[in-house]
C-alpha cells in the first residue's frame, strides 16, 4: 500500500491532505449536502427545500465545503449555485452510495 517512489515528507504531505479531505466529509449534514450535489448543481434555496437544515446551518456547512475545495460556486444574477468541485468527491460519494445506500 506504500509507494516506494514517495519520500516520507511527500507521504506526510499527502496524508495531511487526505486527513483534511476526510475531516470535511466527516459530518453527516455535509455528506447529505454532497449527496444532493452529485448529479446536479443547486442553489441554497434548492438545497434548503431538500434538507432538514435551517438556512443558517446550511450556509455554514456550505462555507466549510467551499473553503476545503469540495464544492464550487457559480453566480447567476443574485443566485449562487453550488456543485461538487472535486472529481474525487464525486467518486467517493458514488462509492459511499453503493456501500451504504443501495439496498
Amino acid at each position: 500500500m506504500t509507494d516506494s517512489n514517495l519520500s516520507m515528507d511527500e507521504m506526510l504531505a499527502r496524508a495531511s491532505e487526505a486527513a483534511g479531505f476526510l475531516k470535511a466529509l466527516g459530518n453527516e449534514r455535509r455528506l447529505i449536502i454532497l449527496c444532493n450535489l452529485v448529479d446536479q448543481e443547486l442553489s441554497v434555496s434548492g438545497l434548503n427545500e431538500r434538507l432538514p437544515l435551517s438556512q443558517s446551518a446550511l450556509s455554514q456547512h456550505l462555507a466549510v465545503l467551499r473553503k476545503d475545495g469540495l464544492v464550487t460556486t457559480r453566480r447567476d444574477s443574485q443566485t449562487i449555485y453550488y456543485s461538487i468541485g472535486d472529481e474525487r468527491v464525486r467518486q467517493l460519494m458514488q462509492t459511499m452510495y453503493t456501500l451504504f445506500c443501495k439496498g
